[in-house]
């Protein structure tokens, strides 16, 4: 400890005689003035926090050596798969020393020049590229940006030949997909109504599915879809090749249950007639589009929750029409198929078999396994491209985008004449790694269920107790795979150990998997993390004096709750974009679309589940809570900071802790939101993320 650091102490913070009587359970919120971001009394106690954590967190050792690591290992860049259109690979490449990835595009004759650059539209690196799609025929490219981390994306589309504007930005297309229809003049996109037109606190609701004519008023868009149906809508869209077949897919929030219509555009009619072809309240998941064979293609949970591959007519898309084509697997989720054109078409069929990438070869016309391919290791595939019909040559060739927890960002390519997987592009630039060992373990969590783990260490087998960073998610049914982490490469070559558990919550294991850590059964996801906290203590990985933990958004729920949970297990915490307060989650932003997740305060019996694990309202007074840093992001459209005011707040006054010793703290970033950010501001957080957690256990920086 410095003497900078020493005899911290923490601003006064009111606390108010607030408690209500919901259902009959008294429920205290004492915090309740901190909800309020742009209060005086809240920007004050606000700058007063920055003060503090700025003062710990500026002081402690190693800082340079960490974001020199980190800058170390982000310089190797990224390199992303090529997406094909007539002739033109459109494909992002991130160099040492660019803060984004930029869109480059390749000719047919092999010359490459940049498409769009952000920190060429705005140096100041506030911009972020959110999505981009190529028309069909590759001269035109609609692409979305989002400004300060708000994630409001603004739509325009770009001449790929010249560079120039064609038309935008058409606002409020925030995670729209964009579906072209031949010729390039049209596409289907997604947009919320105008805010003058919904009701007050809904304006980030209401999506509607537009037609719109390239270079038109988007105010004069026809409506395709949306009117009528429940506010929280998201929708996606797809448009067959030949043009002939519209497909919306739509769930209410984040839902895992799917509806989807179908229209056939050959008629000509410009606003087309759909018809219904599964409803939410069948209570499954639903991909489905129309390929290049003329087939209706559909990935489904229905009676397989791992995932299954149906076809169908799409002049006859009723599920009773589907035929089973790729049968469910027992212990692996299948999770995405492509069609891969040429004189013997294939499918490319990509299944995780406990979190890890695997791929193989199938006969579309009776679904059997032809082929495996071969894959650089233990990692994810991030995207599978192959070329379009108009684009000439490469008809044998699939593209991989491929990472590791050691390999950043690069493409591979199959070869069907050869049947070997070659390293295209790699990461353009390169970085001097620390010995890692890799390995996937497996525990056993409180009720007995086997969960997967993830342990990345400079050493084969535990040879003494060391710091140990684990994180984790388990939510939502996202799963975490193997990904380049400099984060985890840092800890590591400095000793340490990092640990990614396969959560129930999370999608690893599939719809099952997913469904045994949500609504009434989410304790199972903390039970699984505290468990895995246990395995690493008792395999002598770590001591709980060694045993940091991180998390963020749903992951930052589940170490908040980790924390109230089990204080004695954990020495300290990283808390970011948390969720935290769960009986008023879904008054703020998008919080009521989660409550098919988490359940609802509205309801008195999921109620009872939200209270018996909220954080915010678990937090007892004289309890020797571990150290905390909140790490929050006040352009966060998502998760609203006030859940990690309100949380630092009741901790700096409930701990028994010294706060010399394990200090709660909260950290704050103007102009940035929930995902995207840049390489530098990347640096500045997880050094100072870091460097909390090491000091805490003990972690020395070389």
């Amino acid at each position: 400890m410095t003497d900078v650091q020493a005899h911290l102490s923490y601003p006064t913070t009111a606390r108010e005689d607030i408690v209500e009587t919901l259902h009959g359970r008294e429920v205290a919120d004492p915090y309740r003035w901190l909800e309020d971001a742009s209060a005086p009394a809240t920007e004050a106690w606000s700058a007063a926090q920055d003060e503090l954590a700025r003062t710990w967190l500026d002081a402690l050792p190693g800082r340079e050596a960490v974001a020199e690591r980190l800058r170390s290992l982000l310089a190797t860049g990224s390199v992303g798969a090529p997406l094909w259109r007539s002739g033109r690979a459109f494909f992002t490449r991130r160099e040492p020393g660019q803060e984004f990835s930029v869109l480059h595009v390749r000719e047919a004759d092999g010359t490459e020049r940049v498409l769009l650059d952000v920190t060429e539209l705005d140096p100041s690196g506030l911009t972020t590229l959110d999505s981009w799609v190529p028309s069909l025929e590759g001269d035109l490219l609609a692409y979305q940006i989002s400004v300060g981390g708000d994630e409001e994306s603004l739509l325009h589309v770009i001449d790929v030949a010249t560079g120039e504007l064609v038309e935008g930005p058409i606002d409020r297309c925030r995670y729209s997909t964009i579906s072209w229809l031949p010729g390039g003049r049209e596409f289907f996109y997604v947009r919320r109504l105008h805010p003058d037109l919904v009701p007050d606190g809904e304006e980030q609701f209401h999506r509607r599915v537009w037609r719109h004519r390239v270079g038109t008023d988007p105010e004069q868009d026809v409506l395709v879809h949306g009117e009528g149906l429940d506010h929280t809508f998201y929708y996606g869209t797809h448009v067959s090749r030949d043009g002939r077949w519209l497909i919306i897919e739509g769930s209410m929030g984040t839902a895992r249950r799917d509806s989807v219509w179908i229209a056939d555009l050959s008629d000509g009619a410009e606003e087309p007639a759909l018809r219904q072809i599964v409803d939410t309240t069948d209570g499954y998941r639903v991909a489905a589009w129309v390929e290049r064979d003329g087939r209706m293609y559909v990935m489904t949970t229905d009676t397989a929750p791992r995932w299954r591959l149906c076809v169908a007519d799409p002049a006859h898309p009723e599920p009773e029409n589907w035929t089973e084509l790729i049968a469910e697997e027992p212990d692996s989720v299948l999770e995405a198929v492509r069609y891969f054109d040429g004189d013997d078409p294939r499918l490319v069929v990509l299944r995780t078999r406990h979190a890890v990438s695997e791929l193989a070869l199938h006969d579309p016309a009776t679904g059997e396994r032809v082929a495996e391919i071969p894959l650089p290791g233990t990692g994810q595939i991030t995207a599978l491209t192959t070329v379009d019909s108009a684009t000439e040559g490469h008809r044998d060739q699939l593209w991989i985008g491929w990472t590791d927890f050691a390999t950043p960002p690069c493409v591979h390519v199959y070869d069907r004449g050869t049947g070997e997987v070659a390293l295209e592009s790699a990461a353009p630039g390169t970085a001097e790694l620390p010995p890692v060992h890799t390995r996937q373990v497996t525990y056993r969590s409180a009720d007995g269920t086997e969960v997967r783990m993830f342990v990345l260490a400079p050493v084969a087998e535990p040879d003494r107790p060391r710091p140990v960073f684990l994180t984790g998610y388990g939510g939502f049914s996202l799963s975490r795979e193997p990904g380049y982490m400099p984060s985890a490469l840092a800890w590591v070559a400095a000793g340490g150990v990092w640990a990614l558990p396969s959560l129930r919550g999370g999608g690893e294991e599939g719809e099952e998997w997913h469904v045994a850590g949500m609504r009434e059964q989410k304790q199972h996801t903390f039970d699984d993390f505290h468990a895995a906290a246990e395995h690493l203590i008792e395999v002598g990985w770590t001591t709980s004096e060694q045993l940091a933990i991180s998390g963020g958004s749903n992951g930052g729920l589940l170490v908040g709750a980790a924390l109230t949970q089990r204080p004695g297990l954990y020495r300290a915490v990283v808390c970011s974009a948390p969720l935290l307060d769960m009986v008023r989650y879904e008054r703020f932003l998008l919080g009521r679309t989660w409550n098919d997740e988490y359940g609802t305060a509205d309801d008195p019996e999921e109620l009872g589940w939200l209270l018996s694990y909220s954080p915010y309202h678990n937090v007892t007074e004289n309890t020797d809570y571990p150290s905390v840093l909140f790490t929050v992001f006040e352009s966060d459209s998502r998760v609203d900071p006030n859940h990690a005011r309100k949380m630092c707040a009741a901790l700096q006054h409930a701990t028994g802790s010294d706060p010399d010793k394990r200090p709660i703290l909260i950290r704050r970033e103007t102009e940035v939101g929930h995902a995207a950010r840049s390489v530098s501001r990347t640096v500045g957080l997880t050094t100072d993320q870091l460097v909390f957690l090491a000091e805490a256990t003990g972690l020395a920086w070389d």
